[in-house]
């Protein structure tokens, strides 16, 4: 561990974090509300003192090591979380540092499960700030951190590769800063088309920004206590519907579109499997709805049926109807699709869609195999065959996944007052970053209600889904905290 470059790298993070609460600091005192100024303006200072002095002298020895970028890209996001939180605290909105902390993570991590029962109670910088979270989250902070200083050292791929979701990680250009500005490029360019397109179909304009950043980091959060639903708007949903899907594939694929490589764009096997998910689920989804008598026309139900698939596909979360009353197949395809997840290299939560497939492929291997002993059969992807060490890392992450996911339920329950749905979507929820779950949790419930011990598991589960476990695992090992020699 190298801990100059990390106080110096942390310096940074503080003074950026500082600039970006600015902006919901502005906002309320534009909005003439009595308390947010000074909570936002205090944690500001509070930012500036902190991180102007570590990062003043650049340390001689800048080499960062996998291990020590991996607690690195960990500190980070849980020392962003807890700053983040102050405003709500200090405000008195969220007196309870727990419960704005839970809020804070949610946010970051583009989860958008909430402890507020009531968000329109909360002032407008509040949820403009919860909101805005999901944007950051989304592509990173330390990403944003590498694309906008001025000098990137080669070592801080390891701190890029932590925090960009997927089970590989490779860099556009060759420079790893202008790989970091093409991905930013390329979301501040889709964020802006869906506000414009959100205020042409009748959304005002505070709104669309906040539900434009929640939607571009497949979060969920919103400043309505009906989410999307809140509008009643087929045009808004139509919209909402696309862009969800559009921040869930991967964004290296734009890149291939923009330089002219739209044919290895389009073939793509992760992007027509999580195309594959998303039909096949509204197809099932949206019958269902209509032959149960949930709604009355065909067109109807495909509206509200193809929109929540793609929410939780997406793992953003919105909701236009309380599905938690819907028919249990519904429900089940839903909770299944939590799981899947978007594509790696995307805003999006889950396992990941590149795992689910590969994971597929192995189990009809193992299949074919039981017919014929002696056959090798490799795995492809995209017409190329899947390194061994790639197979290897997929299969470890998702045994570590399910063992965590199964500690995790136990914990939960252990002094949990809820049922048992409520309890496994709680914690599936918030493990792949979805959001809403079912019974207490669904929709139009929230984690409220939840003992300290529960949120803080579940806050922990929402880190270790965003950051795909092994950077907060890191933080247990002692090896990764011994000092780098000059």
């Amino acid at each position: 561990m190298n801990y100059r470059m990390t106080r110096y790298f942390m310096g940074q993070m503080a003074i950026i974090l500082s600039i970006v609460l600015f902006i919901p600091f502005m906002i309320a005192i534009f909005s003439g509300e009595a308390k947010t100024p000074l909570a936002f303006g205090s944690v500001i200072a509070g930012l500036l003192v902190l991180g102007v002095p570590s990062c003043l002298v650049k340390p001689k020895n800048r080499n960062i090591k996998p291990r020590g970028g991996l607690v690195m890209v960990a500190l980070s996001w849980i020392l962003m979380s807890a700053i983040g939180a102050l405003p709500f605290v200090i405000s008195g909105y969220v007196p309870n540092f727990i419960d704005a902390f839970f809020e804070t993570v949610s946010g970051f991590t583009t989860t958008g499960s909430t402890i507020v029962p009531n968000v329109e109670l909360l002032p407008q910088s509040l949820n403009f700030w919860r909101c805005f979270t999901h944007w950051i989250g989304g592509m990173g902070v330390l990403v944003l951190a590498i694309a906008v200083l001025p000098k990137v050292d080669t070592d801080t791929v390891h701190l890029m590769k932590a925090e960009v979701p997927g089970p590989q990680f490779g860099k556009l250009v060759s420079k790893l800063r202008f790989t970091a500005r093409i991905l930013y490029g390329i979301y501040v360019a889709l964020t802006i088309a869906q506000v414009i397109a959100l205020l042409i179909a009748g959304m005002d304009v505070f709104d669309a920004f906040i539900h434009t950043f929640s939607t571009a980091g497949t979060g969920g959060f919103s400043n309505r206590a009906l989410s999307i639903g809140y509008y009643n708007n087929p045009a808004i949903n139509i919209i909402t519907t696309i862009f969800m899907l559009i921040f869930s594939v991967n964004f290296n694929l734009y890149y291939f579109v923009l330089i002219g490589h739209f044919k290895d764009a389009i073939k793509s096997e992760e992007l027509r499997f999580m195309l594959y998910v998303f039909l096949g689920a509204t197809a099932v989804v949206t019958l269902s709805l209509f032959f149960n008598g949930v709604y009355n026309t065909i067109g109807e139900a495909l509206l509200h049926g193809s929109f929540q698939v793609s929410s939780i596909v997406s793992t953003t979360g919105f909701t236009t109807a309380n599905f938690v009353n819907w028919p249990a197949l519904c429900q089940i395809v839903l909770f299944i699709s939590m799981f899947i997840g978007g594509s790696a290299g995307s805003t999006a939560g889950g396992l990941k869609v590149v795992r689910v497939v590969v994971l597929s492929k192995l189990g009809l291997n193992a299949l074919r195999k039981t017919a014929n002993p002696r056959a090798y059969l490799a795995i492809r992807m995209d017409s190329k065959t899947v390194d061994d060490s790639l197979i290897h890392n997929i299969v470890t992450y998702f045994m570590i996944y399910i063992i965590i996911y199964i500690a995790s339920l136990l914990l939960v329950s252990a002094t949990s007052p809820f049922d048992f749905t409520t309890n496994v979507t709680a914690v599936t929820t918030c493990f792949n970053n979805v959001g809403p779950g079912l019974g207490a949790v669904g929709p139009m419930g929230s984690f409220a209600n939840y003992d300290v011990f529960s949120k803080l598991v579940l806050t922990f589960d929402m880190l270790l889904g965003r950051l795909e476990i092994f950077p907060i695992l890191m933080i247990f090992n002692p090896k990764a905290w011994r000092r780098i020699k000059r």
